[in-house]
Order: C-alpha cells, then sequence, then structure tokens
C-alpha cells in the first residue's frame, strides 16, 4: 500500500482590515517603547537640577529602565503562553502607559526609578510581541507592508526621541517627556482591544521555571549594567565591574546549561537550530550596534564639538528619520520582487557609505556635511531592517515565531547597549592616542608651532594680557585646538570600526532565507 501524504494544514487570517488595524495597535504600542528609549537623554540635566541628584546617580534613569526592559524581551514568549498573547500584551501597554505617569509625577530620585523599571518591565513586553503579532496575522506576500509599518517605529523611533524630548523640555518641563505617553497610551489600550485576535486556549496548568527566570535576571541584569555603568568606572580597574563580569559569565553558562535540559524553559533557545535566526541574530546585533551605537555618537559629536542644543541635535537627526519613513513602503514594496539577501546587502552598501562619509568629518563640519550621510544612513537602515526580519522568519515555523520574535529582539537592544559601551570606551581611548601624537606636533621644537605659540601671544598681550599671563592664555588656546581635534578624530575612528562590522556581517547572507515560509501550508483569507 501506497503512503498517502498528510495534505498541509491551512494557515487562516483576519480579513485585510483587520490586519491593518493589528499592525497599527502593535506598532503603536511598540513606538512608545522605542521612543522612550532616547528621549530621556535630553532631560537628565534638568532632572539632575530638579531632584538634586549627582550625575552618577542621574544615569540610573537610563540604566534601571534599560535592565529591566532588556530582561522582559527574552521573557515575551513566555509570559504570552502562560497568560494569553492579547491579555499580556494589553497589560504590557496599560502598564508602560501608568508607570509612565508615575514617572511624570516623581518628586524624588528612587522614586523615579522604581517607576522607570515598571516602565521598562511593561515596556519590554511590547516589541518582540508586536513583531510576532505581525507574522502571525499577515501572509507572506504582506509581510513587507506589515514589516514596514513596524519597522518605522523600530527606525524613526531612536531619531525622533532627542528632537520631541528636546522640544517637550525647552518648551514644558521634564515631566512632559512620560506625560506625552499618556494619550497614546490609552488609544493604544483601545486599538489592542478591539482589534487584536483572540487568546487560543491555554494550558490549565504551566510549570514556572523559577530557576532559569532568576538565572535570566541575573546574566542580562549584571551585563546590561557592566555596559552602562563600565567606562564611568574605568572598566576592569573597578572591583565592581569585575564582580559584575563574573556574574554575568557565571550565570549565562548555567542559563544556557539549564535551558537546554528542561522540558518548558522559560526562553526557548532551542529556536536557534534555525540557522536563519541564527545568522539573523548576529546580523541584528551588528545592527543594533549600528542603529543605536552610531546614532549615539552623532548627537554627542554635534553637541561637543558643535556646540549643538539638544533640540538642535534633535532637528539634525530629523531628516534622517523622514527618510526613514518614506523609505518602509518602498522597501515593503521591493521585498516582494527581489531576494531579501539581495535587499540586505545593498541597505548595508548605503550604511557603509553614511559611516564612511561620517569618517570624513572635521572641526570646520558643519550641519550641511552631517545632512547627506545621516539620511543616507536612515535609508540603509530600513534596508536591512526590513528585509532581515523577513530573511530571519522565512525558515522559522509558525509555532516558534513567538520564541524567535523575543531572541531576534534582544540581540539587536543588546547590540544597542554594546555598541554605546564599545563606542564610548573608543572615543576616550582613541581620544588619547590622537592628543599624543597631536602634542608632538605642537612640541616647543617644532617650527610651525613655535610660530603659532608666539603669534597668540603677541594676540594676547595685544589685547592688555601682561607677556607671562599672555604666554598662558597662548598655551591653553592652542591645547584647547589639539583636545577639539582629537575628539574630532576620535569619532572618525568610531565612524569607520562600524562601518568594517557592517562590512564582514555581509558574510552572512548565505545563511540566511530569501522570503517567508509559512510551513507548507496554503494561506486562507478570512474576508
Amino acid at each position: 500500500m501506497s503512503a498517502i501524504a498528510a495534505a498541509p494544514v491551512a494557515i487562516s487570517y483576519p480579513a485585510k482590515a483587520v490586519r491593518i488595524m493589528i499592525a497599527v495597535s502593535v506598532s503603536l504600542s511598540a513606538l512608545l517603547q522605542v521612543i522612550d528609549t532616547s528621549i530621556v537623554n535630553v532631560a537628565l540635566t534638568n532632572m539632575q537640577a530638579t531632584l538634586g541628584a549627582t550625575l552618577t546617580e542621574i544615569g540610573w534613569v537610563i540604566t534601571a529602565y534599560g535592565i529591566a526592559s532588556v530582561i522582559m524581551i527574552p521573557l515575551t514568549a513566555w509570559c504570552g503562553g502562560v497568560f494569553g498573547k492579547k491579555r499580556y500584551f494589553i497589560f504590557s501597554v496599560i502598564g508602560f502607559t501608568v508607570a509612565s505617569m508615575l514617572c511624570g509625577m516623581a518628586t524624588s530620585l528612587p522614586m523615579l526609578i522604581v517607576a522607570r523599571i515598571l516602565q521598562g518591565l511593561a515596556g519590554g513586553g511590547l516589541l518582540a510581541n508586536a513583531q510576532a503579532f505581525l507574522f502571525e496575522n499577515f501572509p507572506p506576500e504582506e509581510q513587507g507592508g506589515a514589516q514596514a509599518i513596524f519597522g518605522i517605529c523600530v527606525i524613526a523611533g531612536p531619531a525622533i526621541g532627542p528632537t520631541l524630548g528636546g522640544w517637550l523640555v525647552d518648551t514644558y518641563s521634564w515631566p512632559w517627556i512620560f506625560f506625552v505617553n499618556l494619550p497614546v497610551g490609552i488609544l493604544a489600550t483601545f486599538l489592542c482591544f478591539t482589534f487584536l485576535p483572540k487568546d487560543e486556549a491555554r494550558p490549565s496548568a504551566v510549570k514556572v521555571d523559577y530557576f532559569g527566570i532568576g538565572l535570566l535576571i541575573a546574566w542580562v541584569g549584571s551585563l546590561q549594567t557592566f555596559l552602562e555603568q563600565g567606562n564611568d568606572e574605568g572598566w576592569f580597574e573597578s572591583s565592581y565591574i569585575c564582580w559584575l563580569a563574573a556574574l554575568f559569565g557565571v550565570s549565562f553558562l548555567v542559563w544556557i546549561w539549564h535551558e537546554l535540559r528542561i522540558k518548558i524553559p522559560a526562553v526557548d533557545i532551542r529556536v536557534l537550530r534555525h540557522k536563519t535566526l541564527a545568522a539573523g541574530s548576529i546580523f541584528s546585533f551588528v545592527l543594533g550596534i549600528g542603529l543605536y551605537g552610531a546614532l549615539f555618537a552623532v548627537p554627542v559629536f554635534a553637541q561637543q564639538i558643535l556646540g549643538y542644543t539638544a533640540f538642535q541635535t534633535g532637528m539634525l537627526l530629523l531628516p534622517g528619520a523622514i527618510a526613514s519613513a518614506i523609505m518602509m513602503p518602498v522597501t515593503g514594496w521591493l521585498i516582494k520582487r527581489f531576494d531579501a539577501r539581495l535587499l540586505i546587502a545593498a541597505g548595508s552598501a548605503v550604511i557603509i557609505l553614511s559611516l564612511l562619509l561620517l569618517s570624513k568629518i572635521s572641526t570646520a563640519t558643519g550641519p550641511d556635511d552631517l545632512y547627506w550621510p545621516l539620511v543616507l544612513r536612515g535609508v540603509g537602515s530600513v534596508g536591512i531592517f526590513l528585509p532581515l526580519s523577513v530573511a530571519v522568519f522565512s525558515g522559522v515555523p509558525r509555532s516558534d515565531i513567538s520564541s524567535a520574535s523575543g531572541f531576534f529582539n534582544l540581540t539587536r537592544t543588546l547590540g544597542g547597549s554594546v555598541g554605546i559601551a564599545i563606542l564610548t570606551t573608543m572615543l576616550a581611548q582613541r581620544h588619547v592616542f590622537h592628543r599624543e601624537i597631536l602634542a608632538e606636533s605642537v612640541s616647543h621644537f617644532v617650527r610651525p608651532a613655535q610660530s603659532q605659540l608666539q603669534g597668540l601671544t603677541r594676540f594676547f598681550a595685544g589685547h592688555g594680557a601682561d607677556p607671562a599671563h599672555a604666554y598662558q592664555q597662548a598655551l591653553s588656546a592652542i591645547n584647547r585646538k589639539v583636545d577639539v581635534q582629537a575628539s574630532v578624530l576620535s569619532f572618525a575612528d568610531s565612524f569607520y570600526f562600524v562601518a568594517v562590522l557592517f562590512g564582514l556581517c555581509l558574510l552572512l547572507l548565505r545563511f540566511l532565507g530569501g522570503s517567508r515560509s509559512s510551513d507548507g501550508a496554503a494561506p486562507v483569507h478570512m474576508d
């Protein structure tokens, strides 16, 4: 008797209008979380003055949120399975909105930090689940458009945050960077409650992996703290940082061993058996470095070297965010017609070009010189993000989408943290390196430097300073010039470093898929 092949199970999707509203609902919710990763940065000085905190203490407003958010991202699939995906997602939106209100109402630093922890715990459940909803409710041929809507939030959000935050702080006060979330959160809650598909039946009892969750909190929390506090503490010169590194290493290894040996883990890392997810997660990690790390370097350069205010810096980044938004539907259209890997390669080439242009910065660089590199960066980021999402999940079955999405988004978020830590350290170390070289070129024994020193001394003397004081002023002026030039060269090195990383990641393209798979099922549209 010949074997009879089983017919593929049909996958049903909501009606088209409902699918569109699902995309709007979850993307609007994700936008809350993405903007809040960067909007607070421009308000730290105002918070510090209002709450009477030191610079180190106020830094925990960012660190606390980052740790809580990153811990929750890989747990989203488990929470969705235990509590119901729709129920958990709506709870996260409500929790984020309420925590935002508490942040704005905070009258002391401890109260603000606790509220930021709550905000991070709720926000961590938004990003990964939002992308999972899109992959589960849109057919393969519509994934490009769905991911385009989602991608506007992820790519443009980090650039919109400083612009919006700078305007709110300058026009009103820092609590408004949190209060602005309230109307958006209420609208997102209503849309999610109305349009997200109902939860499937849940198991009556689920064994909770308490040990796995504890290990996850230990390694993610210690890693995130290590990355955010390491540079300020002098890295391994500090025993505190050494203990954090040891805690991360031990808890991470034990966590992997534990999660692989139990039947129902808190985080299913077995999904890395799908080679598209494994390769794509590495690419996502580097994208996080480029998206958040390089974006971190530009505002620092604008404020420290060009003397920009927070709002002016935000406006500098805005054209790139607009370029990203414009490219989203274009890239969504291209995904239907070209192999995703080809689009990723093209996007990477544009990113590399923008970074190489940024590496040409000098003390004479102005906003016009940064305009096109930042616009190209916005275009290239979209060209990588959308096709990468499609390529990664092309090899992941529908049943593993939630777990895969959590891990994929975790790598990008950690990439951002690692990128900022690496670039912060690189800027400091390369500044010392370039300063030593430049200092030799302005030595008293170098004739051009002697002429410049004498000219500046005469200048200050001509403006009323006595000879000794004029000489010291001339030395200070040359020292400041050397410092600025060393800083500019260190920024150029950081952009070049990220460009090389993107170039190396192109080797991973051969492991990615070209389009979204649907488990061999024939899609059924419920129109």
